[in-house]
């Protein structure tokens, strides 16, 4: 494995806006604070160095997204303050069609779906962050790709839900569940991809069986090669800084 997951990448239309409204409510801090990208992360972080990203650009949310997070909770008491933190933060309530469901659906100030669930066993030592969570029409297909792609192992693949973790057993799960939602025009978010500095960028992206590449104008301000997984969700391939250390 050469590569790693490296951030949830959010277009946004006010990246330091919706930022703010993120670290307010995972309780982490902006990191990064530049024009063209501002990133949230854990000040302690959560079992795994993942960032949120934002970044600007200039186009209206159409539809669902095709990625999300679920936000864990302790108890039922406290995923009710976590809905009305949110709200008062600046979401709202949204309908996707979810029905009646123990866990709550909102939407942040620019529009993105998450979920605050109701406490749940396997989310109890994640952090903050739940799980990130995929629409895909093959989940057993999807999570043997990204499994490839993050170096996390299946931990559990079914034709409904698959699910990988860290192998370290720390961190937020990646889902994947069917959905019968068909794909239209460019994700609104994005996993992103970290590679390290003596690898081969091209033998990297020919060790992702599956992935296609984006037409580089497709996406603009990409810090690396933009490529797609096999059910076109787009992402990008970073390059490590020399001096990035695992430890």
């Amino acid at each position: 494995m050469s590569t790693r997951l490296a951030c949830v990448v959010f277009d946004a239309d006010q990246p330091r806006f919706v930022a703010d409204f993120w670290a307010a409510l995972l309780g982490w801090a902006v990191t990064i604070d530049r024009p063209d990208e501002v990133d949230v992360a854990a000040p302690d972080p959560d079992g795994l160095d993942l960032a949120l990203t934002f970044r600007p650009a200039a186009r209206a949310k159409d539809g669902k997204n095709r990625i999300h997070l679920d936000l864990a909770s302790r108890s039922l008491d406290h995923q009710r303050v976590q809905v009305d933190r949110a709200l008062a933060l600046g979401a709202r309530h949204v309908d996707i069609g979810q029905g009646t469901v123990p866990w709550v659906v909102l939407a942040d100030p620019e529009g993105n779906e998450f979920c605050v669930l109701e406490p749940r066993e396997e989310y109890v030592d994640t952090g903050a962050v739940a799980a990130i969570v995929v629409d895909t029409h093959d989940p057993v297909r999807l999570a043997e790709f990204w499994s490839t792609a993050s170096g996390w192992p299946v931990t559990h693949g079914g034709a409904q839900v698959a699910g990988l973790r860290s192998a370290t057993g720390l961190g937020c799960w990646l889902e994947f569940v069917r959905t019968p939602d068909v794909k239209s025009g460019r994700n609104r978010l994005r996993l992103d991809l970290a590679s390290f500095p003596a690898d081969d960028p091209a033998a990297e992206v020919a060790r992702l069986r599956g992935a296609t590449q984006v037409a580089p104008d497709t996406v603009g301000g990409a810090p690396g090669p933009m490529l797609a997984d096999p059910e076109t969700n787009e992402f990008c391939l970073h390059r490590l800084a020399p001096d990035y250390s695992t430890v």
